[in-house]
């Protein structure tokens, strides 16, 4: 296999940004826009937010990006009885040493499939909150760094199904984006089980294109996107009109604000340009913002989502038309 190019420059991490996503496809079946946000949100330093119906490929797509981009990988399944220990680690007796050590948890990864996350209480979940963020656990007197990177990829299922708890504001604000699978069509599900049976029961063989070095490399070629003035007023007006909103209670963040700047800029270099346009902010305002949200409660009776107010407010929201090209 020829050698990898060194990633030093947007178009070299876009051009191997788009292997990854093809290889992604080989086990992913029908979901390359899917597949390209949570690319966009590993691109932009962000945590992904994965909701949909048990069976539709969540577990999939993440063990998938794990096996690509060659990332230590761990899987949680999230349950009503789990406790925070058992997610980030607790200090255990060692009887050949008569000491007693810290055993880290399945936190210590570097992408971590957070499966059905609202499936266990709040107190739980919050046990991610410090890691999200801070990219460390405290424990035992001890604040304790997690690997570099350190992605979640969390999924979630529907509210409404029986056995599930709400995820708080605060948890859902540490997502970079919230996306959903949705159905395949049927020449892709007929496509899908059709590669089941050419291969048998061997799983798809996947290549790793990449490492830990490389995912952090690429990283880095985002923050060399231009973001243009026009761009982040731009930005700043959509997360305003959010918080002004008549059918919202609480509107998006400053956090959530940056988020989507990144987002954009992640998207841009996916696009191979090395400025970011209003359509990468347009395309990733709903993904980026509609989970953040926290809507009027008759909102749920006349069955109005996030993903509906941002829509709307992208089309009220004045487009800049002086930010086509980086200054």
């Amino acid at each position: 296999m020829a050698e990898r190019l060194t990633i030093d420059s947007p178009a070299a991490a876009a051009a191997r940004c788009r292997d990854v996503l093809d290889e992604v496809e080989k086990a992913v079946v029908g979901k390359r826009a899917a597949v390209e946000q949570v690319m966009t949100g590993i691109l932009a330093s962000g945590h992904v937010l994965i909701e949909d119906l048990p069976g539709l490929g969540k577990t999939l797509l993440a063990r998938t990006f794990a096996a690509v981009l060659g990332l230590e990988f761990a899987r949680v399944q999230f349950t009503p009885d789990m406790l925070p220990a058992d997610l980030t680690g607790a200090a255990v007796y060692d009887p050949r040493t008569s000491d007693v050590v810290f055993r880290p948890g399945p936190v210590f990864t570097q992408l971590l499939l957070a499966d059905e996350i609202n499936r266990t209480p709040p107190k739980t979940q919050a046990a991610l909150l410090e890691a999200m963020e801070e990219r460390q656990v405290s424990a035992d007197g001890e604040s304790r760094p997690l690997p570099r990177p350190f992605i979640v990829l969390a999924t979630d299922n529907p509210i409404e199904y029986e056995g599930t708890y709400p995820l708080p504001e605060a948890q859902l604000d540490r997502f970079a984006l919230r996306i959903r699978l949705g159905y395949l069509s049927s020449a892709q599900e007929s496509e899908m089980i059709s590669r089941r049976l050419s291969r048998g029961a061997a799983p798809p063989r996947l290549r790793a294109l990449a490492g830990p070095d490389d995912v952090l490399a690429m990283r880095e070629c985002v923050e060399r996107v231009h973001v243009d003035d026009a761009i982040v007023r731009y930005a700043v007006a959509i997360s305003a009109a959010t918080r002004e909103h008549r059918k919202v209670t609480v509107g998006a963040s400053s956090r959530a604000t940056l988020g989507v700047v990144q987002l954009a800029r992640a998207r841009a270099l996916l696009a191979d340009r090395d400025h970011v346009l209003p359509e990468d902010v347009k395309d990733v305002a709903v993904p980026g913002l509609a989970h953040r949200l926290v809507l009027q409660p008759e909102m749920w009776v006349r069955q109005v989502s996030g993903e509906d107010v941002v829509t709307e407010i992208l089309g009220q929201v004045p487009v800049p038309r002086a930010a086509d090209q980086p200054a």
